[in-house]
């Protein structure tokens, strides 16, 4: 339960940062540069939930089939 469970915040955070991150290139036409917006989106606290939602997720992935061997079916 705790590798599902595991996986669905991952994905849930995934989500979030992904669509913060996007919604933040709507400063591109605006005149910034692809290295301000880069170094816009280093400082903010919610895009870093892309990659550490990518990384629960790996996890989650990877613990999936010693899980299932151990639970069955």
């Amino acid at each position: 339960m705790g590798v599902i469970l595991l996986f669905l915040i991952g994905f849930g955070l995934a989500v979030t940062g992904g669509v913060t991150s996007i919604a933040y290139m709507n400063f591109l036409p605006a005149g910034i540069t692809w290295t301000e917006y880069f170094m816009f989106i280093s400082k903010r606290i919610e895009c870093y939930f892309l990659p550490i939602g990518f990384l629960f997720i790996f996890i989650s992935i990877s613990q999936f089939p010693k899980w299932f061997e151990k639970n069955g079916s």
